[in-house]
């Protein structure tokens, strides 16, 4: 494989509107962490080396986590998944026009961000 991947730095949490609230309460006033916005609405948690970003998701029934994994090649890598069988889901969020990267999912159905680093 050219395209080398790395794991990422974020973790996303989508959290039905019902629960939403509730599970950013649980990290800012339980666990006591910092709650950061540099994303609104998301916000977002550090995790040690890791930034936990729960995000509201009124389409969704019950929470996932979704994964971020790093690539400085992703044409490279998506090239590489692709051989390899594995499901692209672009379609479950839009990262706009021109965006370096995009989602697959894994063999449990686990949603991981594939990016190059500065594809913002």
């Amino acid at each position: 494989m050219t395209a080398k991947i790395t794991g990422g730095i974020n973790i996303a949490m989508k959290v039905p509107s019902h629960q939403y609230e509730a599970t950013v309460a649980f990290y800012r006033d339980v666990v006591g962490l910092e709650p950061f916005t540099t994303k609104a609405p998301a916000i977002g948690f550090e995790l040690g080396p890791v930034r936990l970003w729960i995000d509201e998701a009124p389409m969704m029934s019950q929470a996932e986590i979704w994964l971020e994994l790093f690539t400085q090649d992703f044409p490279g890598a998506a090239d590489h998944l692709a051989k390899a069988g594995v499901v692209r889901c672009d379609a479950i969020e839009p990262l706009g026009l021109g965006f370096r990267g995009g989602w697959i999912t894994n063999p449990a159905n686990i949603i991981h961000m594939v990016r190059e680093p500065d594809a913002w």
